[in-house]
């Protein structure tokens, strides 16, 4: 599988950088005054300094309101484990806690989000068995 590309807007690059890096362990790239390539995971996603904010999207899942602009990685349980903890220790404010979703059924998988410092939205996420993660979402 190709690594994929995804750039998205932050206000703050040294913020940006601080929390790629030091929060959840990303390398950087190429780098100028206007933007950063981070390695995410083996992917490359480029923050992009703008000016303006948008608003946040919502849709109901779980009874949560999940933002519906974000990204994220699909990890091994293990590593996904251990970014929750590491992430709970750092004493992160979580837009979805950790949890299961959808457990004991297909697609039963791990989740998490957090916002970076610009408010971007990302999920984290896990399955016990790779195959479920294309599963039909239980009715």
């Amino acid at each position: 599988m190709r690594p994929f590309h995804l750039a998205f807007p932050v206000h703050d690059l040294k913020a940006a950088k601080d929390f790629y890096c030091q929060i959840l362990g990303c390398g950087t790239g190429r780098e100028s005054p206007e933007w950063v390539d981070f390695n995410f995971f083996g992917h490359q996603i480029t923050a992009h300094l703008a000016n303006t904010e948008n608003g946040v999207a919502t849709n109901p899942v779980d009874g949560q309101a999940i933002p519906i602009r974000h990204f994220g990685i699909i990890l091994t349980m293990q590593d996904w484990q251990a970014l929750a903890k590491h992430l709970e220790t750092l004493n992160i404010d979580f837009k979805v806690k950790p949890q299961i979703r959808f457990r004991g059924m297909a697609g039963e998988q791990a989740t998490l989000f957090i916002a970076d410092p610009s408010g971007n939205y990302l999920e984290f996420k896990a399955f016990n068995d790779d195959r479920s993660i294309f599963a039909p979402e239980p009715k």
